[in-house]
């Protein structure tokens, strides 16, 4: 803690953060870590013999570097913020567009790029430099009359084409769902919704009829929950409300992508439904918080871009806590800050950074006034 007479760089910048925001997403880091040993022993070995905790040491690593990423991030202005979020962005489709035509083919699909063993994927940043964009048309629009709504699409498009592409269902509906809720806050007509509407079906409609695991997915979903859902009920079954202990998981072992899209399901296994509610707590409060922080900005771009940058949030969470419960059909979609994977990991760490920075109170100190 600081004293209110301190006024140096670190005691203006901690008393202009949202703290309870921030040991949210401390709160949530630190899980995941333990996490990420209790899924390692799976990840890198088989049913009949564990492996070792390579993948956790590696998400350590990660986390440091993210941690830095998110520190960083928030000490930046709002015009640095635009600048670093529209570089991001346009990176971020590059990146995409080269992990289609050169990057790693992994189950069929391409999303991945290559350095050095680091599998890097671009995908994952198009969602915080989409939300501070899309935040700067709408702003525009609210106080200069912009077609904010047109500029958002044309932007929007090529990156919904490359997941297309990819394929990357996931990615595809979570990006186009911040679309919707970027354009609700800025108060869009009911006839533009109900156009969104329309297009988010053809969208659907297309990859329906394109991509078989498509439908296999919700095939399976509306019929048996489908082999790994299956498997996770069965972890959060097995796990009950204490869970069976720190690394004493089996079911974990079986089921595929234990450390990454199903870590939830090692959480409910090896620490029951006590574990699993304070992860679905530390998410509803840190996206009602960062969304409540943002409706008191003044600045309409601050509102629409802290609000963008909670529900995305947000919506990640809640989808892939949704698959692990059988709630929702799979997605292959990473928890923030708790699945493993470096790009997953610093992607929601810019994108908290951002939020953080950009609902900071900014008081005038007293050497920084005018006379």
């Amino acid at each position: 803690m600081t004293s209110r007479s301190d006024t140096s760089p670190f005691a203006r910048w901690w008393s202009s953060l949202d703290r309870v925001s921030f040991l949210c997403i401390v709160a949530l880091l630190t899980i995941g870590i333990f996490l990420a040993f209790a899924a390692s022993p799976a990840a890198t070995g088989h049913r009949n013999a564990a492996g070792n905790f390579s993948y956790a040491l590696k998400q350590l690593a990660f986390a440091l570097m993210a941690v830095a990423i998110l520190l960083s991030t928030t000490l930046l202005d709002l015009k640095q913020t635009r600048i670093v979020a529209a570089c991001v962005y346009a990176l971020a489709v590059i990146g995409a567009l080269l992990a289609l035509v050169a990057g790693a083919d992994v189950n069929g699909a391409h999303r991945w790029l290559d350095f050095a063993g680091f599998k890097l994927q671009p995908s994952e940043f198009l969602k915080p430099g989409f939300t501070i964009l899309a935040a700067m048309f709408m702003a525009d629009k609210l106080k200069h009359g912009f077609a904010g709504e047109v500029w958002t699409a044309i932007f929007l498009a090529p990156a919904l084409a490359i997941l297309l592409l990819q394929p990357d269902i996931g990615q595809t509906a979570l990006l186009s769902a911040l679309c919707v809720a970027m354009l609700f806050f800025a108060g869009i007509s009911r006839l533009a919704m109900a156009g969104l509407a329309a297009g988010g079906s053809a969208v659907f409609g297309l990859a329906w009829l394109v991509h078989p695991h498509v439908r296999e997915r919700f095939a399976e979903f509306f019929n048996s929950g489908g082999y790994q859902t299956g498997l996770a009920l069965k972890a959060f079954r097995a796990g009950g409300i204490t869970g069976v202990g720190p690394g004493a998981g089996t079911i974990k072992y079986r089921l595929p992508d234990a450390h990454t899209d199903f870590v939830y399901a090692v959480a409910g296994e090896e620490f029951g439904v006590f574990l699993c509610g304070v992860i679905a707590i530390l998410f509803g409060v840190l996206t009602v918080r960062l969304l409540l922080r943002s409706a008191r900005a003044r600045d309409p771009f601050v509102q629409l871009a802290g609000a963008g940058l909670a529900a995305v949030t947000g919506m990640q969470a809640f989808i892939n806590m949704g698959v692990s419960l059988s709630i929702l059909p799979a997605k292959g979609m990473t928890l923030p800050f708790i699945s493993y994977g470096g790009s997953s990991l610093f992607a929601i760490a810019l994108t908290m950074g951002f939020a953080l920075g950009l609902t900071r109170n900014r008081p005038v100190w007293p050497e920084e006034l005018v006379l």
